[in-house]
């Protein structure tokens, strides 16, 4: 592995999009994706609609013309609580996941480079911390600070980092051996310098498909916690806290059910068929094919 910088970079970042773009799957990842980004960032162009609105004369409404997707117990359009719950379940997962990839970053690069007993404290940490089953770690943090949107993210990414560290820890202990690395520091570079301007690019890539993976896993966490209810409270809407309607009226409003559930499934398979692609256009074992 070579220096990432300048036209190197750049001819990199060419080849693995080339790559990405021969793969169906991912390209249909991405797209599910990019479709969800842009209807959770203008929710109002989608639906007109008072996702909050109470209407006691149309509750429990099957899907017809006036309600595509129905409405619930409340008499509230299931179609704009749809349209804007992808917002929060999205903004939940970029946020959370951003969060940890920026604490596992610092601990790995950290115990990567430096190694000794800086390595062996991080790690032992690392260890920890993946002793707790992050479900119910984040159950309990939840239930003591309360639920809100803010505490979700802030949670989820103080509990989700492990992964990226290792994963970042890993790389350094190659990197920190590598020519460029030792031509740096002969040239008088500092730590900080060679962490954040040699090491860290070349690093980036299996950052980049674990947190592409990581966002689903926290738009599941945030769906299980609404659906428990202690999640996003109502009214704000969110694909969980919809489901736990469904819940309550399964026998004779299936739509409550269905619709939310195959959100999520859609938008986690899409991450997933995303963050696996950007895997395999990664993957320096798949570049003499």
């Amino acid at each position: 592995m070579t220096m990432a910088t300048g036209s190197g970079t750049h001819s990199l970042f060419v080849e693995t999009v080339q790559r990405l773009s021969r793969n169906p799957l991912a390209v249909a990842g991405g797209a599910v994706i990019l479709a969800l980004v842009v209807v959770s960032t203008f929710p109002s162009i989608f639906s007109t609609a008072d996702p909050s609105r109470i209407d006691t004369g149309s509750m429990l409404l099957a899907p017809s013309s006036a309600h595509p997707l129905g409405t619930d117990e409340l008499g509230r359009d299931v179609y704009s609580r749809m349209i804007h719950g992808a917002h929060i379940s999205l903004q939940v997962g970029f946020v959370s996941m951003g969060i940890a990839t920026a604490i596992g970053l610092l601990m790995g690069l950290s115990a990567g480079y430096f190694g000794g007993w800086t390595d062996a404290v991080v790690s032992r940490f690392i260890d920890v911390m993946l002793c707790f089953p992050s479900f119910f770690l984040i159950l309990s943090v939840i239930a003591f600070l309360g639920p809100s949107i803010i505490n979700i993210m802030v949670v989820i990414g103080l509990t989700g980092w492990m992964g990226v560290a290792r994963l970042v820890r890993a790389e350094t202990l190659s990197l920190r051996e590598r020519d460029f690395v030792a031509a740096a520091r002969a040239q008088g570079a500092g730590n900080s310098r060679i962490i954040f301007r040699h090491i860290l690019p070349n690093a980036l890539a299996p950052v980049l498909v674990s947190a592409t993976l990581g966002v689903a896993g926290a738009i599941l966490v945030e769906s299980g916690l609404s659906f428990l209810g202690i999640g996003v409270q109502p009214p704000i809407p969110s694909w969980g806290n919809i489901l736990t309607a469904g819940k309550d009226n399964i026998e004779f409003a299936w739509w409550l059910s269905l619709y939310p559930g195959l959100a999520i499934l859609v938008t986690v398979l899409g991450y997933n068929l995303l963050g696996e692609g950007i895997q395999e256009a990664v993957d320096p074992r798949l570049k003499a094919r």
